[in-house]
């Protein structure tokens, strides 16, 4: 799982090429554009002053709520799972794992360290689209990582990001069934609750250095 949050955070935050215009269209275009709103904050003199870390984090969360359906995240993530949820489940489930899926990439922000982002293109399904991109390391190592993005009303949203053609629903897909097969569902938000927690006591030690 670090694994992919460290990858998520690096394709997430760094500047990349534009896009050729020859080929480029909305769900690209979107994404680049909160991406360029990213790296403005992270560069931003003022939220690098001490002090400001926590409101340096609460600025990026925002940009991530706008590009991020976490709801389709997490309806997808949980699979066959979810139909068994009450409403209320739901709506729980979707917060907390939105809100692990944040704190899980914020909180590596200062791992920037000049890598790139280079857009190769652009394809179209029936349910949406897949931005492609190269992130370039500083080695010169580049690492295809590509978005799926879908349309809700005149806006395109990132549901899923595949590392190296390693999809990160399919990734918390099979951790969450092995949870909730060998335990239960309510194991599994007890155990997302526990590391909820961690991130907040390990996000108040951090802003009281």
């Amino acid at each position: 799982m670090f694994a992919h949050a460290l990858a998520l955070v690096t394709a997430l935050l760094l500047v990349g090429h534009g896009p050729d215009r020859a080929w480029a269209g909305a769900p690209t275009d979107q994404l680049k554009a909160q991406i360029d709103r990213t790296v403005k904050i992270l560069e931003d003199p003022e939220l690098k002053k001490p002090g400001r870390q926590r409101d340096r984090r609460t600025a990026v969360r925002q940009v991530a709520n706008e590009i991020f359906d976490f709801s389709e995240t997490a309806k997808r993530s949980l699979a066959r799972h979810w139909a068994a949820r009450s409403q209320a489940e739901r709506e729980e489930f979707v917060q907390l794992f939105g809100d692990l899926l944040e704190r899980s990439y914020i909180s590596k922000i200062e791992l920037y360290g000049g890598e790139k982002i280079k857009f190769v293109g652009e394809t179209t399904e029936p349910d949406g689209a897949i931005v492609r991109t190269r992130l370039v390391t500083r080695q010169d190592t580049e690492i295809p990582i590509d978005y799926r993005m879908h349309a809700r009303g005149d806006k395109w949203l990132v549901y899923d990001v595949l590392i190296e053609g390693v999809s990160l629903i399919s990734n918390y897909r099979t951790q969450f069934n092995k949870i909730i097969t060998t335990s239960s569902y309510q194991e599994l938000v007890k155990k997302m609750k526990s590391k909820q927690e961690e991130f907040i006591q390990e996000e108040k030690r951090t802003s009281q250095r």
